[in-house]
């Protein structure tokens, strides 16, 4: 279990040493939000929070706890949506997501109020990636990538999915505009969302209930390396038909 002020790095390379895993030039690791949260104290007490007018109109409307409706609004640029038991908002970091990130699974505080600690996304996942990914790098003497992920809603398909919230060493998309497809022609439009490809499938052994898996390690990715954020997966305002 993951507490405020823990050394992610430090659990890195125990991790590693008990996998029998020695880090090699473009290896990865994948780390889930939630410990990445835990660590840099970003827990909430629900019992702590007074909600504004906003929040408790909201909450009516939507049947929810107005204090985390009132944690919701101030994680978010916007709302976007509502219905009874959601809020679709884009966060502060610009993606839109479900309830601005804020989480109650596997989230246990102190006290007598442990059932009101909720756990908030990081500050700023890509600084937290490049942080971590600056010391595994200096420990092993080879290049990495470093990815904080989280679960994500789809606006088309059931079911949640890993994509990528924090993003240092490693691409967020690939354009594929120019090469040529097996038939000799070049392609044209299709750009790859390989960080959020590499976040599914980490989140598939890292798994969403009880398994204790929250970190990954990846070898064999078939991009190179450079230098990545967040940003990159972002589609910009004026180009998404949707809002």
């Amino acid at each position: 279990m993951v507490h405020t002020g823990d050394d992610l790095v430090e659990m890195v390379w125990k991790g590693l040493s008990q996998a029998n895993i020695t880090l090699e030039e473009g290896d990865i690791l994948v780390l889930a939000q939630k410990i990445v949260s835990k660590a840099e104290g970003r827990w909430i007490n629900l019992v702590s929070i007074q909600p504004s007018a906003r929040a408790v109109e909201i909450a009516e409307n939507i049947e929810k706890d107005p204090r985390l409706v009132e944690l919701v609004l101030r994680e978010s640029n916007q709302i976007l949506r509502t219905r009874v038991g959601t809020i679709i908002a884009e966060h502060r970091l610009g993606f839109v997501c479900a309830n601005a990130g804020i989480d109650h699974s596997n989230v246990a505080g102190e006290g007598n109020f442990a059932e009101e600690w909720v756990l908030l996304l990081p500050e700023d996942p890509d600084a937290s990636s490049n942080l971590i990914r600056q010391k595994l790098e200096d420990r092993s003497g080879v290049t990495l990538g470093v990815m904080i992920i989280d679960s994500h809603g789809r606006a088309w398909r059931q079911g949640v999915v890993g994509v990528a919230i924090g993003i240092s060493g490693l691409p967020g998309v690939v354009d594929m505009r120019g090469k040529s497809d097996l038939f000799g022609y070049n392609l044209r439009i299709t750009t790859i969302g390989v960080a959020d490809e590499l976040a599914a499938a980490a989140s598939l052994v890292m798994g969403q209930a009880d398994e204790g898996t929250p970190i990954v390690h990846v070898r064999g990715f078939p991009y190179k390396l450079r230098d990545g954020n967040l940003k990159e997966l972002l589609r910009p305002k004026e180009q998404d038909l949707f809002r």
